[in-house]
């Protein structure tokens, strides 16, 4: 598919004239996508103010600075413009996307929204972490993949390192950090910049969809949008019962590494989003593993 930095008004424009063009003449491949791209780009309801998220259980209050695009218009971003397979979209909670972009420019780069309700997340462990050996471990873990990826065909991934060291706010109950991962030969490195908002039941979950070129212009942006997500009253995290709410089977700790509860117990899922060549695509270990490996197929 043709695939060029389209600025909003110019692609509309050139989309809206492609269009006129081709009631005269048999359209070009780059008519056809401008088109293409300016109708999907007018049928996206871009929001920002207070946008509900989880039942009614937190807020995102969207500032001027992005945009909001609900489940089903990050369905259209995800599965018609970067190519995943339909219901990555409508799975989510929305996606998040600086104001005066587009999913089409080259470069693009949005938040994918999600809420986790595993339980109340302790955060005892939080001074106690050391980043050292947590990252020897996910590294450990991604090699593990890795390997398992190459016999099955793909490009082998490593983990490289910290992008930005985890951060745990402890009067916002709010958790950051990012992973630096390379992919093949790629000479560009991806970015994983993760946050967590704990809450009373669950964790909002914001994913960076971005590479490490990008690096300084998310952390232009990353107090921003730690400031839009938060849990409402009755739903924050002070608000826990533990005589009617449950625990999560997991901490701090895990979170980051990217434990998961599955039936047999406690598991290494390792998701790692990336956006590479306009695609989203994700990577699993354990239990997860062949439901993204058949995502993976068609994208990469």
């Amino acid at each position: 598919m043709y695939r060029r930095v389209i600025g909003i008004a110019v692609f509309i424009m050139l989309g809206a004239v492609s269009i006129v063009q081709a009631a005269d003449a048999p359209a070009s491949e780059e008519e056809q996508y401008m088109a293409w791209a300016a109708g999907i780009w007018q049928s996206l309801n871009r929001r920002q103010g207070d946008v509900k998220l989880a039942d009614g259980a937190a807020t995102l209050k969207v500032s001027k600075e992005f945009y909001y695009l609900d489940p089903t218009d990050t369905e259209k971003v995800l599965v018609d413009i970067w190519g995943n397979p339909p219901g990555s979209g409508t799975e989510t909670q929305g996606m998040l996307f600086p104001e005066g972009t587009t999913p089409f420019d080259d470069g693009s780069w949005g938040v994918l929204v999600n809420y986790e309700e595993d339980g109340h997340v302790s955060d005892e462990d939080a001074d106690k972490i050391n980043y050292d050996e947590l990252l020897a471990q996910m590294q450990e873990d991604t090699r593990q993949a890795s390997e398992e990826r190459v016999s099955a065909g793909y490009e082998p991934v490593e983990l490289i390192g910290w992008a930005a060291k985890p951060f745990y706010d402890k009067e916002s109950h709010k958790l950051h950090w990012a992973k630096e991962i390379k992919f093949g030969n790629n000479e560009l490195n991806m970015m994983n910049y993760s946050i967590r908002v704990l809450g009373r039941k669950g964790v909002l979950v914001l994913n960076f969809i971005t590479d490490m070129n990008q690096k300084a212009v998310v952390d232009k942006h990353i107090n921003t949008v730690l400031a839009m997500a938060d849990f409402d009253q009755g739903s924050r995290y002070a608000d826990f019962d533990p005589s009617v709410d449950k625990l999560a089977a997991y901490g701090i700790g895990a979170l980051i590494a990217g434990k998961v509860l599955a039936k047999t117990g406690l598991i290494a899922a390792a998701i790692i989003f990336a956006k590479k060549f306009g695609v989203l695509f994700l990577i699993a270990i354990g239990a997860l593993w062949n439901r993204f490996f058949r995502r993976k197929k068609q994208v990469v």
